[in-house]
């Protein structure tokens, strides 16, 4: 079921995922470097301008982006570099605060929560942009193939299509918006996740396409 659903997605045909912004400016580099190719695509043939920068290497997205998306990858194994970046703290929380549309799954999401303590239970701040708190003090797998059908807070409105696939814990989940409610490949209801604040947004589920 999971391959069909990525197999479809990725298929040489009309985009079907709507691009966040007109200029998206992407997180990529080793701690950000689970985004889908056939999304970031997608979304530059329905005209979307997409500029790309490194939280590692210290610098910060655009500050004409009208949305910011901070895709999955290690940001437990990179939080130290993360958290000490100054210039990409200060243009996040810039951006919140004048309603720049900002998405970020799993990995993202966990940089704009509050704080992740990685493997030896150091803990690294974040962005503090979204009420969540995340560990890999005790690792557990989440992994599987979703269906998320959009709540109030998502950022799409049209039934989706996502993969989990992280170690992390939830220490702790404050007050938010809900972004979907989720059931497995088999069709087995998972509750809700994701949560919005303003403008920004961000779950544990990598989007890989509209599934009406």
């Amino acid at each position: 079921i999971g391959s069909q659903m990525l197999s479809r997605a990725s298929a040489g045909g009309v985009p079907r995922l709507k691009p966040l912004g007109q200029r998206m400016a992407v997180a990529q580099d080793k701690a950000f470097a689970f985004s889908y190719p056939h999304l970031l695509e997608g979304w530059r043939r329905q005209g979307a301008e997409l500029s790309f920068f490194s939280p590692l290497a210290g610098e910060a997205p655009a500050a004409d982006a009208d949305a910011i998306y901070l895709p999955g990858g290690y940001p437990e194994l990179n939080a130290g570099e993360i958290a000490g970046n100054a210039a990409f703290r200060a243009a996040m929380t810039d951006h919140a605060a004048k309603g720049t549309t900002i998405y970020g799954e799993c990995g993202g999401y966990m940089v704009l929560g509050e704080g992740i303590t990685d493997a030896d239970g150091e803990r690294h701040a974040m962005l503090g942009l979204l009420p969540v708190e995340t560990s890999f003090r005790e690792r557990r797998l989440h992994l599987g193939y979703r269906r998320l059908a959009p709540l109030s807070g998502a950022p799409y409105s049209t039934p989706l299509t996502a993969h989990e696939f992280h170690y992390a814990t939830t220490v702790r989940e404050g007050d938010g918006d809900r972004l979907f409610a989720v059931r497995d490949a088999l069709g087995t209801d998972l509750g809700e996740t994701g949560l919005r604040r303003g403008s920004v947004t961000g779950s544990f589920m990598h989007i890989i396409d509209r599934t009406d």
